[in-house]
């Protein structure tokens, strides 16, 4: 069986498939190309991938409802490639669970790179680390469980996924500290940052739905405007 990383390619302009196609079997991936948004959860259902390359503008689904099916299925990167960059289309994504953005038209090297960066951060952030895979973080009624990737919200486990449970973890590691937005995206995506604060600031967002009492008044994970985010513990 091939190691090789799979990348899913999820896009109905069959010239810019190609290229997709071409350039990353270039750079040593296996690809898969499906042309039709409706045909993705039946497709993840069977098979596996280490990352969805997903156009916005689709057939019969949009991106963002493709990726809303993506996340509830599995968790990998999701690198969404769309003309349309603008701020709101972006955070829309991101609220979704877009993990990285790329607009066309695009610099065929770039995709491969941003593909390369997101897997091996994916992949870094599902390494063990042994001297913190033994500890269980406690923040009020807050339960963050390193080494198996879950928290509890008193009895309850909220489901968080692989980019919210690590911004979350290194804010809980380092708490009572101020982190830029700049800090915060170079940590936990790991390259460096690009000048597009919606990314932080949506994962921030979601993370307090799910943790907070009242998401609008924050106790735990609270804003320091004009530099950053604070865990409190």
């Amino acid at each position: 069986m091939s190691d090789k990383k799979r990348i899913l390619i999820v896009e109905d302009d069959e010239d810019i498939g190609m290229v997709e196609e071409a350039y990353l079997e270039a750079a040593g991936f296996d690809t898969f190309i499906v042309s039709d948004g409706t045909k993705v959860s039946a497709l993840l259902q069977k098979e596996s991938f280490d990352l969805v390359l997903l156009d916005l503008m689709l057939p019969g689904k949009s991106g963002y409802e493709v990726c809303r099916e993506i996340r509830d299925m599995v968790d990998i990167p999701i690198l969404m490639v769309t003309a349309r960059t603008e701020s709101i289309d972006k955070i829309l994504g991101l609220g979704m669970g877009v993990d990285d953005y790329i607009g066309k038209p695009f610099d065929p090297t770039e995709l491969v790179a941003r593909v390369l960066a997101n897997i091996r951060q994916h992949d870094r952030l599902l390494r063990n680390l042994p001297e913190e895979n033994t500890q269980e973080i406690r923040i009020a009624d807050l339960r963050i469980l390193v080494n198996s990737w879950k928290v509890y919200k008193g009895d309850k486990e909220i489901r968080l996924p692989n980019r919210e449970f690590e911004l979350l973890k290194f804010l809980a590691l380092n708490p009572n500290i101020v982190f830029s937005k700049e800090q915060l995206f170079e940590k936990i995506w790991g390259y460096h940052y690009v000048g597009d604060s919606a990314t932080v600031m949506v994962h921030i967002n979601r993370i307090r739905e799910k943790i907070e009492d009242d998401s609008k008044n924050p106790k735990i994970l609270e804003t320091v405007w004009g530099a950053g985010y604070r865990l409190n513990k």
